[in-house]
């Protein structure tokens, strides 16, 4: 049977102040009046059934999260005592999926994209299910074409096809330098696709490969696997799972899974609409422009200025700007940040500062 599995982990400081760690970036309700995880969510109509959805989040957010999902049932929660990095998200989900479903194929998706149309985004997902179906040992990603040389993004070297719009991965690149992001740019998406962090594969053929690549992780997560339909699972999640070595699916599957003769990694173009909502330049191109490239994210007015983004979290609050360019302005009640928008990568190390400075006051 299909499945789906949200991660919706992570700190988000980037988005800071208005990503705190009692309310991170998946669950602010800026795209609309609605969080990214309520939009990722509504993505897996039509996808796989309701009771066949999951998702993967800190424990601590399991009430405030499911509140807001309508028709998701505390099973359906996969609870992280401390975040362990995306292997061992994946990892977890589909040890416990296994369990129910020893044929499993899951679509991992994430909680801070935004993809149009909808539509076209379920029938390129339906194209890696079938071709997961159809290949048992296939690792599906999919891609999306580069439209800047970005360092932020993996980047996957294309080879033959495979299926019908899918290519064998043949490299994964992950966050090269600017040089070669130009390079990967100008050769093109028949060469070169960003890596969307979207997956599709058989759990069984995904933990055989953190056997064979991170054969420690694997004991470990077997042992939550094998405790997970007793009194003992969240005793032994508790216990296990936050000695688990924190690394990527990226570094710890995909890159030496592109290099095993006993599987093969393709990727599935995506050419849609997609918008990783992870930095506040990335959440400006969400926003209304005014004709000065101002995004508008919150009750403003501006005086010559141009290429700001002003945002706040209070719909009643007034932001007013004079002479001002390539800023952002982000206001909450107890907190406001400007940054140049050129600067916005440093909101980590000023979010390190916060917790050195104020404690957890502000974080």
């Amino acid at each position: 049977m299909r499945y789906a599995m949200i991660l919706a982990g992570g700190s988000g400081v980037r988005l800071w102040p208005m990503s705190r760690a009692r309310q991170p970036k998946q669950l602010i309700p800026f795209i609309g009046g609605r969080s990214l995880l309520q939009v990722a969510a509504d993505r897996l109509e039509g996808l796989v059934v309701q009771d066949n959805r999951y998702i993967c989040a800190a424990e601590k957010q399991r009430e405030i999260i499911l509140e807001g999902l309508p028709g998701w049932s505390d099973e359906q929660f996969l609870g992280e005592p401390t975040g362990r990095d995306t292997l061992n998200a994946v990892g977890y989900s589909a040890a416990v999926i296994a369990q129910r479903d020893p044929d499993a194929v899951i679509a991992v998706f994430t909680a801070d994209h935004l993809i149009e149309p909808q539509d076209e985004f379920r029938r390129i997902v339906g194209e890696a299910f079938d071709l997961v179906e159809s290949n048992p040992t296939t690792l599906a990603t999919f891609g999306i074409a580069p439209v800047s040389a970005a360092t932020g993004y993996g980047y996957l070297q294309l080879g033959e096809p495979l299926g019908v719009t899918a290519r064998r991965v043949v490299q994964f690149q992950e966050k090269p330098d600017l040089e070669t992001a130009t390079n990967f740019l100008a050769a093109g998406p028949e060469r070169y696709l960003w890596n969307s962090g979207m997956f599709v594969w058989r759990a069984d053929t995904l933990l055989d490969c953190i056997r064979r690549y991170e054969p420690q992780i694997h004991a470990s997560l077997m042992e939550i696997a094998e405790a997970w339909n007793g009194p003992e699972r969240a005793a032994t999640v508790e216990r296990v799972y936050p000695t688990l070595k924190k690394i990527s699916i990226d570094y710890a599957v995909m890159e030496p899974a592109s290099r095993d003769s006993a599987v093969q990694v393709a990727a599935v173009p995506m050419p849609l609409q997609w918008l990783d909502v992870g930095s506040w330049p990335s959440f400006a191109e969400t926003c209304e422009k005014d004709n000065n490239g101002n995004a508008l994210g919150a009750r403003s007015i501006t005086l010559d200025a141009s290429g700001n983004l002003l945002a706040s979290s209070d719909p009643g609050h007034l932001l007013a700007m004079v002479g001002c360019e390539d800023l952002i302005v982000i206001h909450t009640p107890d907190a406001t940040m400007v940054c140049r928008k050129d600067r916005a990568e440093d909101i980590k190390k000023l979010h390190a500062l916060l917790g050195e400075r104020f404690g957890a006051e502000y974080l």
